[in-house]
C-alpha cells in the first residue's frame, strides 16, 4: 500500500541507443538461404516459406505510418495516438491523404499481381506517374505544409 503513496519523480531521457544488430543477422541469414539451394531447400513445403513471409509482412506493418494512418480511419477521434501529424493536420485531410494513398497502392497491386503479362508491362509506367501525382496533383487538393507534416 505504501507504493500508492509515494511520489514517482519525474525522469528525463537523455539518448535512444538503437541496436539493429538483431536485424542484420537476420539478414544474414535469410541471404544465406541462398547457399542452401538445390537440396536443403526443397525440403521446406512451399506454404510454410509462404506463411515465413506473411508473418514477416504482418508483423512490419506497425512501423508503417501509412498502416497508423488506415487504421485511423475506423477509430474514434478521442483515441488517436498523439503523433505529430495527428496534432498539426485536421483529420479531413488525414483521411483523404490516406485513402488517395491506397487507392495508388491498390492500382500498384492490380497491376503486379494481373494474370496477363500486358498488363505488367504497365508497372513501372505507373510507378513513374507517382511522381507527378505526388508533385502536381496532391498540392491542389492539399496544402503543402500538411502535406510536407504528412510526409516526415
Amino acid at each position: 500500500k505504501q507504493w500508492y503513496q509515494r511520489r514517482v519523480r519525474a525522469e528525463k531521457v537523455l539518448y535512444v541507443r538503437e541496436t539493429r544488430v538483431t536485424n542484420v543477422i537476420a539478414h544474414i541469414l535469410i541471404g544465406c538461404s541462398i547457399l542452401m539451394i538445390p537440396y536443403p531447400l526443397n525440403v521446406i513445403p512451399v506454404p510454410v516459406l509462404y506463411a515465413l513471409f506473411v508473418y514477416l509482412a504482418i508483423t512490419s506493418l506497425g512501423e508503417f505510418q501509412m498502416w497508423e494512418r488506415f487504421c485511423l480511419i475506423f477509430m474514434e477521434q478521442s483515441l488517436y495516438p498523439h503523433n505529430h501529424y495527428v496534432r498539426k493536420v485536421p483529420q479531413k485531410i488525414i483521411h483523404c491523404f490516406t485513402t488517395l494513398q491506397v487507392i495508388q497502392l491498390g492500382v500498384l497491386c492490380v497491376i503486379s499481381f494481373a494474370g496477363t503479362a500486358n498488363l505488367k508491362i504497365f508497372f513501372p509506367f505507373v510507378i513513374i506517374l507517382l511522381m507527378p501525382i505526388r508533385e502536381r496533383i496532391l498540392p491542389a487538393l492539399i496544402s503543402t505544409r500538411h502535406l510536407s507534416t504528412l510526409d516526415t
